[in-house]
């Protein structure tokens, strides 16, 4: 699957790693040390809660987990199925993330810990896009899977089998895509604190509107096209 995907997907993969990468560097930079756009060390911290007794915290966790769950379930909701097709609606949901995002910075600008719940929905939202966008191969707000993979192409490359050339450049792009982000989150929260989530929403609804502007013209062509393929017929 990954070897028939258009170039540009890479490209796109880069910038939503990038942005996904920032957003949880902000939530482990912020007063809560949060981890946003995965949640496999919550789920853990929600099993040690449930043993030493923390409710407030484990209440705090669960959400996150909700919101990160009603991200994705609204991306499943509105695209439906993971076929990869353009004619989806992708840029509505790259503006609710957007919303989302900026939703956060009040409440974290207030030490409330709504924001964060906001900021996982929003990461909820863009790993379903991916993962529906690109037939449930490529995630961007993590990259376990991804370094996963990458270790079993290598293993299987000492043996002797041939590296798929694309899929190693698509993963070692997330990669990079997601580490880039976090490096700019350490350089921009410390000036501009919760602010700083302008600059993702900013990207969302960046890749929205040229999400648009391509369907737009896409469209165009083919009613212009549409009666010189009927006239043939």
């Amino acid at each position: 699957m990954i070897s028939k995907l258009p170039k540009w997907v890479e490209y796109g993969a880069f910038i939503l790693a990038l942005t996904a990468g920032f957003v949880n560097g902000i939530g482990m930079l912020g007063f809560e040390h949060q981890a946003i756009s995965h949640l496999s060390g919550t789920a853990t911290l929600i099993g040690t809660d449930i043993i030493n007794s923390h409710p407030v915290k484990l209440v705090h966790l669960l959400c996150i987990l909700a919101g990160f769950f009603g991200g994705a379930m609204l991306s499943g909701l509105i695209l439906k199925d993971g076929t990869l097709s353009l004619g989806r609606r992708y840029d509505f949901l790259l503006l609710v993330e957007a919303a989302l995002l900026l939703g956060a910075i009040y409440p974290m600008s207030q030490s409330t810990v709504y924001g964060l719940y906001f900021a996982a929905a929003a990461c909820g939202i863009q790993n379903g896009l991916v993962t529906s966008y690109s037939g449930a191969i490529v995630r961007t707000t993590h990259i376990t899977g991804i370094i996963t993979d990458l270790g079993l192409m290598f293993g299987a490359w000492l043996r002797g089998q041939p590296l798929n050339q694309r899929k190693l450049v698509l993963f070692i792009v997330i990669a990079i895509g997601f580490i880039f982000g976090g490096t700019l989150s350490a350089i921009l929260f410390p000036m501009l604190k919760e602010k700083a989530f302008v600059l993702p929403a900013s990207i969302c609804v960046i890749l929205a509107l040229i999400y648009r502007i391509h369907m737009r013209r896409a469209r165009i062509h083919l009613k212009a096209i549409a009666p010189n393929q009927q006239a043939r017929d």
